[in-house]
């Protein structure tokens, strides 16, 4: 079962099994199928490590702002919820993961949602919320994978529809789909982006910066000038002593400068391993939709779609991030029982996505506003799910994605109004 589980929520290994089954089906020569498989994975872990860079300088900074603003509250990163949830209910979450994978396939073939949903980490956290929520309502194990099975299945395929006609106009195409379990917010953003239609062609990659401000058009040193930006505020903030209790021996004041500058070099990492997996699992997938699902397309990670429009990706980051400190204050004042603590790294997958989708409709004012207004759902949608995180004693985590808290919240109320 741990074997399953593990090869399962590695999406590298799924997507070289994915790419191998799709040479296969092309006969090409086994010298290219061996190629073609070693490639996407390779690409893909390229990918992870940059994101997983990023990741680790983020929640530096996270610990610096939080120390430093003397905010408490809950940082809205699901890695603990999960690690909580699949203490107490590792059956229930490992069943439901496996069958949801299978029943993703099964409405992929049945159902006009041709999605095939590669983002295993997602699916593993979207599988946490399902489990939790109907324990907290005690059903039984059974019922409970298969009710989270089938839910999780179906999500995976449809709500990237959702997404679809605001992916075409991103990329040009309609070969990829996303895969990541915000994509109600990343609709609702292309959406609002329609509210400035009248503006569509005032993107953000086409903003005029001053010669003062022309490093911006190169998207990794505007990365770094932001990043050295908020990690020095967030240092100077925290202090010397804060600091130094995170900064493994390196001067306080140092430390901040190899953060940001790592973040950057994680994006460059990143988007290296998106250009090279990319290109051999969309040739792989041709053969696939052809033979076993006509018509499927990979739903892959938002990252994929970074190279589009990278400076939405920065204007969406601020943007959501100062919604989400917005949250923190509303909660604060109005003495909400969970305060929200925006993620550094949420917020610049999530909110620079979100960007992206409204850019495509509502240039670069979409893109502020379609990011700002999913920085506030990031921030206030867990507190609706609150009651069953803590039911269980899972305390101080939180899942933030807006899927898990829209699709939880109504399956938490029909539980509910049948008394389960």
């Amino acid at each position: 079962m741990h074997f399953f589980v593990s090869l399962l929520s590695n999406p590298a290994v799924i997507l070289g099994i994915v790419a191998f089954i799709g040479l296969v089906a092309q006969h090409k020569s086994g010298t290219d199928v061996f190629k073609g498989t070693m490639k996407t994975i390779i690409g893909f872990l390229i990918f992870s490590v940059g994101a997983s860079t990023m990741t680790g300088a983020l929640q530096n900074f996270n610990t610096m702002f939080e120390k430093g603003f003397h905010i408490e509250g809950v940082i809205a990163s699901p890695e603990a919820a999960t690690a909580l949830a699949q203490n107490k209910f590792g059956f229930v979450v490992s069943m439901t993961l496996i069958l949801g994978f299978i029943m993703n396939v099964v409405f992929a073939r049945i159902t006009p949602f041709k999605n095939l949903f590669f983002t295993g980490g997602h699916s593993l956290f979207f599988a946490c919320v399902l489990a939790l929520i109907l324990k907290f309502h005690h059903l039984q194990d059974g019922w409970a994978i298969v009710i989270g099975g089938l839910i999780l299945g179906f999500a995976s395929s449809a709500l990237p529809q959702l997404c679809q006609p605001f992916m075409r106009k991103i990329t040009g195409g309609d070969d990829q789909a996303i895969a990541h379990f915000n994509m109600i917010g990343y609709a609702l953003s292309g959406c609002i982006g329609l509210l400035f239609k009248k503006h569509a062609d005032e993107s953000t990659e086409n903003i005029k910066f001053p010669k003062w401000l022309g490093v911006f058009k190169d998207f990794l040193m505007g990365v770094a000038i932001i990043m050295l930006i908020i990690f020095y505020v967030a240092a100077f903030a925290a202090g010397q002593q804060e600091v130094s209790k995170i900064s493994n021996g390196v001067d306080w004041l140092v430390f901040p400068l190899i953060q940001a500058l790592t973040f950057t070099a994680g994006i460059s990492i990143l988007m290296s391993g998106v250009r090279m997996f990319l290109a051999e699992i969309t040739a792989a997938f041709v053969s696939i939709s052809e033979k076993f699902i006509p018509g499927s397309r990979p739903a892959l990670d938002v990252p994929t779609i970074f190279p589009f429009a990278p400076t939405a990706v920065l204007v969406g980051f601020i943007s959501s991030y100062v919604a989400g400190l917005i949250g923190v204050a509303v909660m604060a004042l109005c003495h909400f029982p969970m305060v929200i603590i925006p993620a550094a790294h949420i917020c610049f997958f999530s909110g620079g996505t979100a960007a992206i989708f409204g850019n495509s409709t509502g240039g670069w004012r979409g893109a502020v506003v379609g990011s700002f207004v999913v920085g506030l759902l990031l921030a206030f949608l867990p507190v609706l799910l609150a009651p069953v995180l803590t039911g269980l004693g899972i305390n101080g985590a939180t899942f933030p994605n807006v899927d898990y808290n829209v699709i939880g919240s109504i399956l938490n109320g029909i539980l509910s109004l049948f008394h389960v």
